[in-house]
């Protein structure tokens, strides 16, 4: 069931479901973040963390809220969100569950931009969000030229985005092997991928590309709906199909990059979180605001999960690893079922 709503001559249609599946998102997504806040070696109360944020929290509060729980938060709501909406948006434009930015190659590409800044360059956060942007930007381009045949096509773009994966993955590992030991353990550890050491600053690169990129991703959702239903009605419709697919796939590109550059390559929940989206919200469509709102979530009841049942600095990329292979494994298994 649809509900239109009416302003002149702007009009809005409605999914109930959706609604409910968003709020109730929202209100999960609340509920676990302040257990992150609250929760650990050093319990707080909510009032205590209240007024820690206002500058008159108990002693040492300060430290643990706004240096150590507050930017791991904040970071894996932005990066969870990030990767979640650039998976969808893939899964769309290319009509396969698989199109997802750590299968396909994307993630690997950014990671061999920051990873080259990090053991080559020994550059910073800013310089490794930049090497991330032009190593998955560079991979985009090749993967869109090895795809084209008079358009992107799905299946195309997925064959050769698991070649093109495999081959950037044996890239990452030599650069490993040709760094100095310190260099290879902190460069390992963040391919697995995770939120432990998040800073300020890793807050303000995820916080500014999901706050730019989100809303247009969102205003091209429509665009992306009617490129589900094929090239020749969308093109009926007014879509400027070719155009309008190369500027998604740049925004998925982006988003992708810069989650990586900030978190490393978290494995599937780019994969993951939009199916789990369209199952729970009932939606045909890409459904990219409760996309984001499942990826953050999911990424952040990850990391709380690591940190407190397991207690131990564990990277959050193992855990959804583990849970994202059992996914795959299902989503193959019923794919293959359905077509027997």
């Amino acid at each position: 069931m649809t509900a239109v709503l009416r302003a002149g001559p702007v009009s809005l249609r409605v999914h109930p479901r959706a609604v409910v599946v968003a709020v109730a998102l929202l209100v999960a997504t609340f509920a676990i973040s302040v257990l992150a806040l609250t929760t650990g070696d050093y319990p707080l109360s909510v009032p205590d963390v209240l007024k820690t944020l206002a500058g008159d929290g108990p002693p040492g509060a300060d430290f643990v809220v706004t240096t150590l729980r507050l930017p791991r938060l904040l970071t894996g709501l932005f990066v969870g969100a990030a990767l979640a909406v650039s998976g969808g948006i893939l899964q769309s434009i290319s009509g396969n569950a698989l199109g997802s930015p750590d299968v396909i190659g994307f993630t690997q590409g950014s990671a061999v931009g920051a990873f080259f800044v990090i053991l080559v360059l020994d550059g910073g956060m800013f310089a490794t969000s930049v090497g991330a942007l032009v190593g998955g930007l560079v991979t985009a381009a090749v993967l869109y030229l090895l795809s084209y045949r008079g358009g992107v096509l799905g299946l195309r773009l997925i064959l050769m985005g698991i070649g093109v994966s495999a081959l950037l993955l044996a890239v990452n590992s030599y650069l490993i092997t040709r760094a100095s030991l310190q260099d290879a353990i902190v460069a390992q550890s963040w391919r697995v991928g995770g939120l432990n050491g998040r800073e300020w600053e890793h807050v303000t690169v995820s916080g500014v590309t999901v706050a730019v990129l989100l809303p247009v991703a969102l205003l091209l959702g429509r665009r992306l709906s009617l490129l589900e239903l094929g090239d020749d009605k969308a093109r009926a419709l007014g879509v400027r199909t070719e155009q309008t697919r190369l500027a998604l796939l740049v925004v998925s590109v982006l988003l992708a990059a810069f989650a990586v550059a900030v978190a490393g390559p978290i494995a599937f929940l780019a994969l993951a979180a939009p199916q789990v989206a369209r199952r729970l919200s009932g939606s045909a469509g890409p459904a990219l605001l409760t996309t984001a709102l499942t990826g953050a979530f999911l990424l952040v009841a990850s990391d709380f999960v690591v940190q407190r049942v397991f207690a131990s600095r564990l990277p959050v990329g193992v855990v959804t690893g583990a849970l994202g292979g059992l996914y795959l494994a299902w989503l193959l298994v019923h794919q293959w079922r359905r077509r027997v």
